[in-house]
């Protein structure tokens, strides 16, 4: 958990900016792209989330953070800018179906299959290359960050019956969801 930053708002399905392409990030080392970081972070702090894309706090840019552990407790944190995946080849991988859920998805969790490795190739905030690799839900969690940012929910991985099913289950609880994250800031900012 990031003590520096500011939760924003988390866009929800159906805004534009969570169904287009973002624009590459081309100006790396900037007090605004860290302070873009550390607000992302204490936002998915907040929302008690896993990672994080930037269109997700309604900023057109390639840019995911994430702060997670795995199911074998490995604590996972860091962000990506300009990230692709690698084709890993079939015997590199094999497809695990795993619940998927979604900060821009209030509520609801679906099966989504997804390869159990992942390679992303991107820049760090100072525009230095890194490469990130995750296997199992670290793997799941880069995947998901890199479609967002390519203007794709987990949804559009499902069919047509589910997403609906999805949807109404998310208009049911968001509002319940909504006020536990602020309520989630509100403590967050009395203590700090």
């Amino acid at each position: 958990m990031s003590s520096r930053g500011t939760p924003l708002r988390i866009t929800v399905v159906g805004e534009e900016v969570l169904h287009r392409r973002c624009r590459e990030v081309t100006e790396f080392g900037t007090p605004e792209l860290s302070r873009l970081i550390d607000d992302m972070v204490a936002t998915n702090h907040v929302a008690e989330g896993a990672a994080i894309a930037a269109n997700q706090v309604g900023v057109d840019l390639q840019l995911f953070v994430w702060d997670m552990t795995d199911e074998w407790g490995v604590h996972h944190t860091g962000h990506i800018l300009n990230p692709v995946l690698d084709d890993l080849p079939a015997d590199r991988r094999r497809l695990l179906e795993e619940p998927e859920g979604c900060l821009s998805v209030p509520g609801p969790y679906r099966v989504v299959a997804r390869p159990d490795r992942a390679v992303v190739r991107g820049l760090d905030k100072n525009g230095t290359p890194i490469v990130v690799e995750g296997r199992g839900y670290f793997a799941r969690c880069l995947q998901h960050e890199t479609d967002h940012l390519h203007g794709r929910l987990y949804l559009d991985r499902l069919t047509q019956r589910e997403r609906k099913s999805v949807l109404r289950e998310m208009a049911a609880v968001q509002d319940e969801v909504f006020a536990r994250r602020a309520a989630r800031n509100s403590s967050a900012a009395s203590s700090s």
